[in-house]
C-alpha cells in the first residue's frame, strides 16, 4: 500500500474528474445587446491618451464630465456622521429625510410642490435610474415600444432601451434648432418613451418653457410617457433652466443628480421624481435590481438638497471657467455654441481638419489638451468636440495657451 501522498503510475495518468479539458464547452454565448455594442469606438484616443501618461507628460482632461472641485465640507461630514454603528440593508425607497430634502429643493428651485412619499424615489445615481426605467414600461410583447431620444446624447438612453426590449428611435439634432428634440420627427404611432436632456449633454444646449410645454403636449395627446433627464439644470450663469415639473407630472418623470450640482460624482445619489402612478411602478421594478445607497450617503445628499449656497459657489466657479474658454474661442475665431448653462462646451473642428473630429482630438492631446470627439454622442456629432470644464482654473489658462499655440 503506497503512503499518504504518494503517487503511483496508475495516479500519475488519472485526470482529475472536476478538469475540464479545453474544447469541451461551445463558445460563451453573451446577451446580443453585449454582442452588438462591440468595441470601444475611440480607441485610438484611449491608446494613445495612455502613451502619454506612461510617458509622464502633462495632461489637462477636459474629457470626461468629472468635476475636480472638493466637495462640499458640510456634505462630506454628514457622510461621516451617518456611518452607524450596526450596518442594515437600505430600502429601496430611501430615508424619508432624504425624500423631504429633495421636495424641500425643488420647492425653493422650481417652485414645484412634492409628496415625497408617492412622487419622490432615489436611485443610486443617474445612470443606473436611466438605464433601468424603461424596464418597468417597456416589453417585447408591447405593440408600441420605442423609445425617441436625442442624438448626440447621452449614449444610456439607447442602452438601457435596448436591455428593455424596446426599439431605439434616435433623433438627430442640429444646430438650426438650437439642438432641440424636433417633435415632428418623432413618429407617436410605435413611441412609448420620449427621453429630453436639458441643459443637454454634449452641447450644453438649454431648453425653453415654451419649447417644454410643446414637449408636454405633444406627450399627453399620444400618450407618450416623458422622461427629462436634468441633471445639469443647476448649473447655470444666467437665467435658471426650468424643470418639465414645473410644466407638467401627468405621466412624467424628471431625473435628478448630486453629482454635478453637489459635486458627489462618487456618491451615485440622484432622485426620480413626477406621475406617482409611474413612481409606484418604478417602487414595483427597483427591489429586484438593489436598493437605495447606503444609509450614510443617504445622510450626505439630504445635507446637499437641503443646502443651495454650495452649489452658488461652484455655479460661480463653472462661470469663469466657461468666459475663460468664450474668450479664447472669440479670440481666435474658434465657433461653439453659446450658452450659459450646464459644464459642457460644444466647439465646431477647424477647417483645416476636414471636419474630422477624432483627428482634431488626437492632434490637441499631443498638446496634453483631452477633448471628447462628437461623434462619440452618436450620429449629429461629427465635426463637433466637448470641452467639459473639469480642470481647475489655473490648469484652463495653461491648457488654453497650448490650444493657442496650435491655433496660431
Amino acid at each position: 500500500m503506497s503512503e499518504p501522498g504518494a503517487t503511483t503510475d496508475q495516479n500519475l495518468h488519472r485526470e482529475p474528474a472536476n478538469r475540464v479539458r479545453r474544447g469541451a464547452h461551445p463558445p460563451l454565448r453573451l446577451n446580443p445587446v453585449l454582442e452588438r455594442q462591440g468595441a470601444y469606438p475611440l480607441l485610438r484616443l484611449d491608446e494613445r491618451r495612455q502613451e502619454l501618461r506612461e510617458r509622464g507628460a502633462e495632461l489637462y482632461d477636459f474629457g470626461t464630465g468629472d468635476p475636480r472641485e472638493p466637495t462640499n465640507e458640510r456634505i462630506r461630514q454628514a457622510l461621516i456622521a451617518g456611518v452607524p454603528e450596526v450596518s442594515q440593508y437600505p430600502s429601496a425607497s430611501g430615508k424619508p429625510e432624504l425624500r423631504e430634502a429633495f421636495a424641500g429643493w425643488m420647492r425653493r428651485r422650481h417652485g414645484v410642490t412634492l409628496d415625497p412619499q408617492t412622487e419622490v424615489l432615489p436611485a443610486t445615481g443617474s445612470k443606473e435610474a436611466i438605464f433601468h426605467a424603461p424596464l418597468a414600461f417597456l416589453h417585447p410583447s408591447h405593440e408600441r415600444r420605442g423609445v425617441a431620444y436625442g442624438t448626440p446624447g447621452y449614449p444610456v438612453y439607447e442602452r438601457g432601451t435596448q436591455f428593455a426590449g424596446g426599439d431605439p428611435l434616435p433623433v438627430e439634432l442640429s444646430r438650426e434648432d438650437d439642438f432641440l428634440l424636433p417633435l415632428e420627427a418623432v413618429n407617436p404611432e410605435n413611441t412609448r418613451i420620449l427621453w429630453i436632456n436639458y441643459p443637454h449633454n454634449p452641447t450644453g444646449a438649454p431648453a425653453t418653457y415654451e419649447y417644454l410645454e410643446k414637449v408636454a403636449e405633444f406627450c399627453r395627446e399620444h400618450d407618450i410617457l416623458l422622461f427629462s433627464d436634468e441633471c445639469y439644470n443647476d448649473i447655470y450663469s444666467s437665467e435658471p433652466p426650468p424643470s418639465i415639473l414645473e410644466v407638467t407630472r401627468e405621466r412624467t418623470l424628471a431625473f435628478c443628480s448630486l453629482s454635478k450640482r453637489s459635486g458627489m460624482t462618487g456618491y451615485r445619489s440622484a432622485m426620480m421624481a413626477g406621475d406617482p402612478e409611474l413612481i409606484a411602478a418604478l417602487k414595483k421594478l427597483r427591489p429586484s435590481i438593489g436598493v437605495a445607497t447606503p444609509s450614510f450617503v443617504q445622510h450626505a445628499a439630504a445635507a446637499a438638497w437641503s443646502d443651495d449656497q454650495h452649489v452658488e459657489e461652484r455655479r460661480r466657479i463653472f462661470g469663469e471657467k466657461r468666459a475663460l474658454f468664450v474668450e479664447f474661442f472669440e479670440r481666435t475665431d474658434l465657433e461653439y455654441l453659446p450658452t450659459n448653462a450646464s459644464f459642457y462646451l460644444w466647439v465646431m473642428v477647424p477647417e483645416t481638419f476636414g471636419g474630422d473630429d477624432e483627428a482634431y482630438a488626437l492632434r490637441l492631446m499631443e498638446e496634453g489638451i483631452i477633448v471628447a470627439p462628437g461623434r462619440s454622442f452618436g450620429a449629429g456629432g461629427e465635426g463637433y468636440v466637448r470641452v467639459a470644464l473639469v480642470p481647475a482654473l489655473a490648469d484652463c489658462r495653461r491648457a488654453l495657451e497650448r490650444w493657442e499655440a496650435l491655433a496660431r
